[in-house]
């Protein structure tokens, strides 16, 4: 009697009708994802004329150059990248690195009250930046900070989210590559650069996207503790085309300044998407 073939583990087998449901799924939610992008790139590329008339064309039209053009030197587009792509890299630089080191002291370093310290930190979670948005300004405004890279950076770099996500990780790290490093003579910061950074790239790329895409949508805050057009953002930017009277909004130069908003943190998705996939699922989480 032949033996049976043997089963595969990790695997469940489905049924044949299962994937053509699957494909008809994640085909509905590319559209439903997907036609608001592509509606906004449409109404980019008419005529304030075209935009309004009924019904509305769904092809591109002709005036994508002009309004491009006309909205980037209206509102200085360039400033307005250059701005946002600071405040999202120094915030997610520097949540990644406050992260990572209290993580670091928290899991790896043995002394009195460090789980009260992690729990400290993770009831920061309690108290974003919009709840103590005056007490922040105060501060921010004591320190002669309003109006400039610090003021928009320094307050949002804290994170208790990525605080937790390193040191879940951290706790997977068998004891045996620590007593490793140390009979090898490894200091804590040696230890930490050779074998924690190199070990989480992954997490690093993931929280990464995360925290870019969060400090490039910042809007509140920037909007508190800037006065002047050269610190703007291209959130408030953007924002500040759309009147607030009666006088209708240019939606087709309002779009067109939306599309090129998009660009940076799809690139950096585009850039990261295979390390950021590989963060959320990787099996030690």
């Amino acid at each position: 009697m032949a033996a049976p073939a043997p089963i595969e583990r990790g695997r469940r087998p489905f049924r044949a009708g299962g994937g053509l449901w699957i494909h008809g799924l994640l085909i509905v939610s590319v559209l439903l994802i997907g036609f608001p992008l592509y509606y906004g790139f449409v109404i980019s590329t008419q005529s304030m004329a075209e935009v309004t008339q009924v019904p509305q064309s769904l092809i591109p039209s002709t005036h994508l150059w002009e309004n491009y053009t006309r909205i980037w030197n209206r509102l200085h587009m360039g400033q307005l990248l250059m701005n946002s792509t600071i405040v999202a890299l120094a915030v997610s630089i520097g949540k990644i690195a406050i992260s990572l080191l209290s993580a670091f002291a928290i899991v790896f370093f043995n002394f009195r009250g460090r789980q009260v310290a992690f729990w400290l930190i993770f009831i920061t979670l309690m108290l974003p930046v919009p709840v103590r948005i005056i007490s922040t300004y105060q501060v921010v405004s004591t320190l002669g900070w309003v109006d400039t890279y610090a003021g928009l950076t320094i307050p949002l770099i804290a994170s208790a989210t990525a605080t937790f996500l390193f040191r879940q990780f951290y706790l997977t790290i068998p004891d045996q590559m620590v007593d490793a490093a140390k009979i090898d003579g490894a200091g804590p910061l040696r230890f930490l650069w050779s074998i924690l950074l190199p070990n989480s790239g992954a997490n690093i790329a993931a929280l990464f996207v995360v925290m870019f895409i969060y400090g490039w949508n910042q809007y509140l805050w920037p909007l508190m503790v800037t006065n002047s057009e050269e610190m703007r953002v291209v959130v408030t930017g953007i924002a500040a085309t759309v009147p607030t009277g009666t006088q209708p909004p240019e939606w087709n130069l309002v779009m067109a300044a939306e599309m090129m908003a998009l660009l940076p943190p799809v690139l950096v998705v585009i850039l990261l998407q295979r390390w950021f996939v590989h963060g959320l699922i990787e099996p030690e989480k």
